[in-house]
């Protein structure tokens, strides 16, 4: 299920758009409001499998946060898919997976960066200041 949660705040800064994905409903919400604080447009999906579907169906995005970890499709498969279909929004791992292989694994489908959860302001602000520009 497609969940359009775009209640961002104006920013005159950018017009950035995110990708939540993540099974895990707590994740989603922190995610999502977090995006929110900074301003970030968002839009969440449960599954890897969404993550693809929603940009078959056209839409992109600049920032995906991705989980390891999800039914149907995990995240290390969406992000594998996402590269193979020329995809190029900055993608960020985020897992609660702490192994350096696991990682490694998830780091090597193509993100552009990883983070353990939970995600802080902090780190999410990190990662779109380092954002590359898809426009």
């Amino acid at each position: 299920m497609l969940t359009s949660q775009s209640h961002g705040v104006s920013s005159p800064k950018s017009e950035v758009t995110a990708l939540v994905v993540d099974d895990d409903k707590v994740s989603q919400m922190i995610h999502h409001q977090l995006l929110n604080i900074l301003g970030i447009e968002n839009d969440v999906v449960v599954d890897g499998k969404q993550a693809v579907d929603i940009h078959l169906s056209g839409k992109k995005f600049d920032l995906i946060l991705m989980d390891r970890d999800m039914p149907v499709m995990n995240g290390i498969e969406a992000t594998k898919k996402l590269r193979d279909m020329g995809i190029r929004s900055t993608i960020a791992g985020v897992s609660s997976h702490s192994s350096s292989k696991e990682k490694q694994e998830f780091i090597e489908a193509g993100l552009d960066v990883y983070h353990e959860k939970p995600l802080s302001a902090a780190k999410l602000l990190s990662v779109v200041s380092k954002m590359k520009h898809t426009a």
